[in-house]
C-alpha cells in the first residue's frame, strides 16, 4: 500500500503514525522544502509537492489544503483522496459519533456536549478542528464510548462518511478566501449530513437558511434546535420535551447568542441521555473557552474581555449584544471575504451602547467606511501593534465600561493566529 500524506502538520503526523502502523509505504508531500520527514519515509517537497499523486493508492489531504489544489496538479484522484477525520469515521469501532459544524460556536458547543455526556457517566473523546486527531485515540475506543468531532468546512469539503448525530449551527459567510463562494462553503458544510443513513440523526438551526437547507439533506431523523422538539428558551428557561433544564440567568456563558449554542448542545445530548442533573450541572458551571468572551482583568472600573476567536462580523455583533454596559471595541484584521454593513448597523441600533471603535489591521479602512456610512463616527486608529490598540482602548474607556477585543476578522495580517492575537491582547491588558 503506497500512501501520500499531503501536508505534514498536526494532522499529517497523526496520519503518518496511523498508516505506518498499517505497514504502508509513505511519502510525505509538502510545499515547505524544510519539512523533515520521519526516518524511512520518502519525500516530495517544494512547488512539485502535489504532482503525480495518481501513483499512490491513498492520498491523505491535510485540512488546510483545498482539494481543488490537489486536483489541479493531479486530475482524477478524487476516489483516492481521504483525510484523517474521514478515515476515522470509516474505521471507528463505535457508532456513538457526534459531529459539530457551523460558522461560529463549534468549539463551545462541542465542549458542552462532551462535558454533559461525561457528567452523565459516558466515556467521551473530543477531537477534530478543536485541536487533536481522532486517529490518535482510535486504538483505545470501545463500542460503548462516545466521540465528539468538531468539523471545519476544510475538513468536510470532500468527506465520504458522516457521524451518527450531526449538528449544524448557524452558517454565515466565512473562509471565502478558501472557498469559491458562499454556496461552495455551504456545500462543504452539508457533507456532515449527506452521508448519514436513515438510522442517523440530523440536528440543525431552522431559523438559519443554510443550516436548515443542509439539515434537510440528511436521510436520517430531523431534529431542530432552538425550537421544539429540540431544546428552546421559554419564559427564561432552557426547555426540552417539556422538561426545564435550567434558567438562562443561571448560565455562566455570556451573551444571548450562547443560548443557541446551549440549546444545540442540549438537543444533541438529549438523543443519548435524559440525565437532567448532568446537563444542568454543566450548563450552570461552564464559563466558556479561552479567547471566547474571556474576562482578562478589571482595572479602574473597566473590564477587559478577549474574544479573539471571533473572526466574523456576526461574532462581533454577538459580542456587542452580550454586554449592556458601554463598550470600547477593538475591531479589524485580515480579510476573509466578509461584508461589514450589518456590523456597522449593529453599532448604532438602540441600546448598542458602543462608545468607541478602535480599528486595527488590513480591514481597518473598509470597516471605517462601513461604520461612517451607518452614522458611527467615534473611531480611533489602533496603530501597528496590539499594545498600541489596547492603550487606545484604555484611553477611550470610562469607569463602568467594557473593553472588548472583538475583531470580526482573521488574524494573519498582524499575528500568527487568533491565539497569538489573543495572547498579545492579554499581555497588553495585564501590563496596563
Amino acid at each position: 500500500m503506497n500512501v501520500a500524506i499531503v501536508g505534514y502538520g498536526v494532522e499529517g503526523k497523526s496520519a503518518y503514525d496511523y498508516w505506518h502502523k498499517l505497514g504502508a509505504d509513505i511519502t510525505i508531500c509538502d510545499r515547505n522544502t524544510a519539512t523533515v520527514a520521519p526516518e524511512g519515509a520518502s519525500t516530495q517537497l517544494g512547488d512539485e509537492y502535489a504532482l503525480n499523486l495518481d501513483r499512490f493508492d491513498i492520498v491523505v489531504r491535510s485540512a488546510g489544503i483545498p482539494p481543488k489544489e490537489l486536483l489541479r496538479h493531479t486530475p482524477g484522484i478524487e476516489n483516492k483522496m481521504t483525510t484523517v477525520v474521514d478515515e476515522f469515521l470509516r474505521v471507528c469501532p463505535t457508532k456513538n459519533t457526534i459531529g459539530v459544524t457551523g460558522t461560529k460556536g463549534k468549539g463551545t458547543t462541542s465542549t458542552l456536549i462532551t462535558q454533559m455526556l461525561e457528567a452523565a457517566g459516558k466515556t467521551v473523546y473530543l477531537a477534530g478542528n478543536i485541536g487533536n486527531s481522532p486517529l490518535d485515540f482510535l486504538a483505545e475506543l470501545t463500542p460503548e464510548d462516545w466521540v465528539v468531532l468538531e468539523f471545519s468546512s476544510f475538513q468536510l469539503s470532500d468527506i465520504h462518511h458522516s457521524p451518527h448525530i450531526a449538528l449544524s449551527l448557524m452558517i454565515v459567510p466565512e473562509h471565502l478566501n478558501w472557498h469559491d463562494d458562499f454556496d461552495d462553503y455551504v456545500a462543504a458544510k452539508s457533507h456532515i449530513f449527506t452521508h448519514q443513513t436513515a438510522d442517523d440523526i440530523a440536528v440543525y438551526y431552522p431559523e438559519n437558511e443554510a443550516s436548515n437547507k443542509n439539515g434537510m439533506l440528511s436521510p436520517g431523523r430531523h431534529v431542530p434546535y432552538f425550537a421544539a422538539p429540540g431544546a428552546f428558551v421559554r419564559a427564561g428557561e432552557i426547555v426540552i420535551d417539556e422538561q426545564a433544564i435550567c434558567k438562562t440567568s443561571e448560565l455562566k456563558l455570556l451573551g444571548k447568542h450562547n443560548w443557541q449554542n446551549v440549546c444545540a448542545a442540549v438537543t444533541v445530548v438529549w438523543q443519548a441521555t435524559h440525565d437532567i442533573a448532568a446537563l444542568r450541572t454543566v450548563l450552570t458551571t461552564f464559563a466558556g473557552l479561552p479567547y471566547r468572551l474571556e474576562l482578562i482583568r478589571e482595572l479602574n472600573g473597566v473590564k477587559y474581555y478577549n474574544d479573539s476567536l471571533g473572526t466574523t462580523p456576526e461574532t462581533t455583533i454577538g459580542a456587542i449584544e452580550a454586554f449592556d454596559q458601554p463598550k470600547v471595541l477593538i475591531v479589524g484584521g485580515a480579510s476573509k471575504g466578509a461584508q461589514f454593513n450589518e456590523l456597522a448597523r449593529a453599532t448604532v441600533v438602540p441600546n448598542a451602547n458602543v462608545r468607541t471603535v478602535v480599528l486595527i489591521g488590513d480591514m481597518a479602512p473598509t470597516i471605517e467606511a462601513a461604520l461612517k456610512n451607518a452614522g458611527f463616527t467615534s473611531l480611533v486608529h489602533g496603530g501597528e501593534t496590539m499594545a498600541a490598540a489596547v492603550a487606545a482602548a484604555h484611553d477611550a474607556a470610562q469607569p463602568g465600561d467594557v473593553v472588548l477585543l472583538a475583531p470580526g476578522c482573521s488574524s494573519f495580517d498582524m499575528f500568527k493566529d487568533y491565539k497569538d492575537r489573543g495572547d498579545q491582547f492579554n499581555d497588553a491588558v495585564n501590563a496596563l
